[in-house]
């Protein structure tokens, strides 16, 4: 008798334990797929917001902008339209429209959109980007506060300057060169555009 209620006992506690492994596997297994789901959202959110930000980058803002096209097929030669798409920035760009191109020395644009002149290029390109967002307001801030004339540092290391002249913000390069900003603060999801009538040029070493 006495062992027949031991076997009982043992058949109730293999059973009570098995009960709570398959409990406790259950809760593992939907622990585990809530986990996976949760990651599946979070990498789904993620590639929204990535192709969200790349379709409003400035790279996908000049492509949508006729007046840009020379501009794009430059950023294309010299290997920089991912910088301008995936790259989160802040930038601010100015950009030279297709009549500011058409002002530089054809035998010039020639010889830099050669592909073995891409780093050149990229150098010129550079020139026109600055690593931080500056809207056409605080270019007018930084000039009064400069008393008529504010510099701030290329992408490139090199140096612009920005002045008014008459109601217009004019950006002068190392040269003495200027051009005037035509067009003020196109947003993008990376920073900031503003279209200009002159292509501007580092000063080269001598």
């Amino acid at each position: 008798m006495k062992t027949k209620i031991v076997l009982i006992l043992l058949a109730l506690f293999a059973f009570s334990f098995t009960s709570c492994e398959d409990s406790k596997k259950k809760e593992q297994e939907k622990a585990q797929m809530e986990q996976e789901e949760a990651k599946r959202q979070a990498e789904m959110k993620a590639e929204e917001e990535r192709m969200e930000m790349e379709s409003n980058s400035i790279a996908a803002k000049a492509m949508a902008t006729d007046s840009l096209s020379t501009l794009v097929s430059a950023l294309q030669n010299a290997n920089l339209v991912a910088t301008f798409v995936e790259n989160e920035g802040p930038y601010t760009v100015f950009a030279p429209t297709n009549s500011a191109f058409e002002k530089v020395d054809q035998a010039t644009m020639d010889e830099l959109m050669k592909s073995e002149n891409k780093d050149q290029l990229a150098t010129v390109l550079k020139y026109h980007v600055v690593d931080d967002e500056i809207t056409a307001s605080d270019l007018s801030q930084m000039i009064e506060d400069g008393d008529g004339e504010a510099s701030f540092s290329t992408m490139d290391g090199g140096e612009l300057k920005a002045m008014m002249e008459g109601d217009n913000i004019v950006l002068q390069d190392e040269n003495g060169n200027k051009a005037i900003i035509i067009a003020t603060d196109i947003e993008a999801s990376n920073g900031i555009v503003h279209m200009i009538d002159g292509v501007v040029m580092k000063k080269k070493a001598s």
